[in-house]
């Protein structure tokens, strides 16, 4: 297959011929599970659904919910489109608000991945489907050209690439642009239209990837400065084993065991993991915080997601593997004097950078990617926007001091009450979820 963006979910049931060879590196989750799912009918195993979205409660969703769920804020979907009509996504969907550049097959998803993205995000739950972190929040959906999902040539040179979707999301109302996808080559018209949504004042959340902790690729939009890199994390607080570490990782969410709609026909739902599922609930939880502080700036709630991640390191030396940790949105609902920084200034680089509405960053001079899922070894091809030869790898490479395993701390400090220290108390807090000890994956600095 030719190198181009492709999709950072991984679903373990049994799939379309197209999804299972665009999907081929998926691990079997629990074969029990996967076949009991297969064999109920479509209504039961949607009523399922919900009762396997572990981290709505252990982010105690319905607290945080008494002071946001998200209202007034919109999300650009940038990936393979969103179905508006799945019972979950009625009225969610901005479907007039779509920007022109982008326009083409918005609303057709012929994989059921954005869908999916889309109902993480603001699903309202409505007849036994996904129900959103952020279920008031709104979706602009952006389709772009990923993997082999679209009809045909034809279709494929009426629907945006990437870096146009990126850009059209950037000059859309959305203030949150959220990207489960990515590529293993850096190209400068890719990091052009990221400087571009930033340079808009969004905020970017991107996956940072499924090819495990040993890959030598980089994932990207991730691993760029302005976007905030996502990795993924199952209900112990483990990072998952798929999920890509590096100095790029910024954040972790929950993204195993996360149901995702298994096709086009949106008739069921499957078990799956991927960092596409974490960059979605990191964006619905950015939605909330946004939505409680609208008068914040992108890197104001970028700066308290990151104050207030679990962890049990410094925040000055962040993980490899969860960044400056896990995702706590409900700690920054609750803190009303919460400090949230100066306006101007990226938590990320710790530099001072334009809030909003500054010069486009000129376009870079290596096409973006697009078309058809990647191996490492392959050549993108010229008839779908990508060159004869891949791009220069990114020279800067992470480094490896050894990571381990640690177990959290049994003091109890957070005062939460048994909930997931995922999402809620200290990062020294004890948690579990059925038999599940909180720990966590991360990076050993050498002195």
């Amino acid at each position: 297959m030719r190198p181009g963006i492709r999709r950072r979910g991984r679903t373990g049931a049994s799939l379309s011929r197209r999804s299972r060879r665009a999907l081929a590196s998926v691990a079997v989750l629990c074969a029990a599970a996967s076949a009991t799912s297969v064999a109920l009918a479509p209504a039961a195993v949607a009523n399922d659904v919900q009762s396997q979205q572990w981290y709505m409660n252990a982010m105690q969703a319905e607290k945080m919910w008494q002071s946001s769920t998200g209202k007034g804020i919109k999300v650009a979907v940038v990936d393979t489109g969103v179905n508006p009509n799945t019972p979950s996504l009625r009225g969610k969907v901005l479907t007039g608000e779509v920007p022109r550049a982008a326009s083409y097959g918005a609303v057709k998803d012929y994989d059921g991945h954005g869908t999916t993205m889309a109902e993480l995000i603001a699903g309202s739950g409505t007849g036994g489907g996904l129900r959103g972190l952020a279920p008031d929040a709104r979706i602009i959906p952006v389709r772009v050209a990923l993997d082999d999902d679209l009809k045909g040539k034809a279709e494929l040179k009426k629907t945006a690439s990437v870096t146009q979707g990126i850009r059209a999301a950037a000059d859309s109302e959305a203030r949150i642009i959220s990207l489960s996808l990515g590529v293993e080559f850096h190209y400068p018209s890719l990091e052009s239209a990221i400087q571009y949504a930033y340079s808009k004042g969004k905020l970017v959340f991107a996956a940072a990837g499924n090819d495990g902790p040993k890959t030598e690729f980089k994932g990207y939009p991730a691993a760029y400065l302005e976007a905030i890199g996502v990795g993924a994390a199952d209900k112990t607080g483990t990072v998952g084993e798929f999920s890509q570490k590096g100095d790029y990782v910024d954040l972790a969410s929950p993204g195993v065991n996360v149901p995702v709609w298994c096709d086009e026909t949106f008739t069921r739902y499957c078990p799956s993991e991927g960092t596409s599922q974490a960059t979605a609930i990191a964006s619905a939880s950015a939605a909330l915080i946004w939505s409680a502080h609208p008068d914040w700036s992108a890197n104001q709630v970028l700066r308290t997601l990151i104050d207030t991640a679990g962890r049990q390191w410094p925040k000055d030396a962040p993980s490899d593997y969860l960044g400056y940790g896990l995702i706590r949105p409900r700690l920054v609902l609750e803190d009303k004097n919460i400090d949230p920084g100066p306006a101007d200034v990226n938590p990320l680089t710790n530099e001072k950078t334009p809030v909003a509405g500054t010069k486009e960053p000129s376009e870079g001079t290596s096409p973006a990617p697009e078309g058809k899922p990647s191996s490492p070894g392959d050549k993108p091809s010229a008839d779908n926007g990508g060159s004869t030869e891949p791009p220069a790898k990114d020279s800067k490479e992470s480094k490896d001091d050894g990571a381990t395993a640690t177990g959290a701390s049994a003091d109890g400090s957070s005062g939460d009450s048994g909930n997931l220290g995922l999402i809620l108390g200290s990062a020294a807090a004890v948690a579990v979820v059925g038999a599940g000890a909180f720990v966590l994956v991360r990076k050993r600095r050498n002195a």
